[in-house]
């Protein structure tokens, strides 16, 4: 396949995007995960070309000078975060539709540049208030991270409107049923 179909999950951290696109990878469907480049240090067990591109920052803005992106954002004062138009090719040259797990205005982006070949979708929580409570029971990041998050996260929700489907996470089970049918209809389509 030279070209494919591309399928765009976005929402605020803490929605449940990652466990969404985790699922949609175990189910048997034609669908390769589109790995990100980002400017930031690696965290951890991550390994670069399998949770991320890691490069530097000068590295990164080099790759935005040759247009080298589809889609980049500077997330968090210098951290860039952006999708390689090689990426896409390399996943479509495998025969595979290309699946998202990114943030919302870089989604949005994917969907302006490939419009007819973009199934869009922000993954909504509940409320702001289980949003902040699934941010606080991780205990990974700091207060002063978590409010971060919590700023992005009132901005993002704004754009929820923008994006082909908005798919409330309330109940995980009924939500994982419902992704991988949108996404079966999207690919049959």
């Amino acid at each position: 396949m030279t070209t494919g179909k591309l399928i765009v999950f976005s929402a605020p951290s803490g929605s449940g995007k990652t466990t969404l696109v985790k699922h949609l990878l175990h189910q048997g469907l034609p669908l390769g995960f589109s790995i990100s480049a980002t400017s930031r240090a690696p965290r951890g067990e991550e390994i670069d070309g399998k949770d991320y591109y890691f490069l530097s920052e000068e590295a990164f803005r080099q790759k935005i000078e040759e247009d080298a992106f589809i889609e980049y954002e500077e997330v968090y004062e210098g951290n860039f975060y952006g999708t390689l138009r090689s990426e896409i090719e390399r996943l479509w040259a495998d025969g595979k539709h290309v699946l998202f797990d990114i943030d919302v205005i870089g989604g949005l982006n994917v969907k302006a540049e490939y419009p007819d070949e973009t199934l869009a979708i922000f993954v909504q929580p509940p409320s702001f208030e289980e949003l902040e409570k699934r941010l606080r029971e991780r205990n990974t990041e700091t207060e002063d991270k978590i409010q971060q998050r919590l700023d992005k996260s009132a901005t993002e929700l704004t754009y929820s409107q923008d994006f082909d489907v908005i798919l409330v996470n309330d109940d995980l089970t009924k939500a994982k049923r419902d992704v991988v049918g949108l996404v079966k209809h999207f690919l049959r389509s």
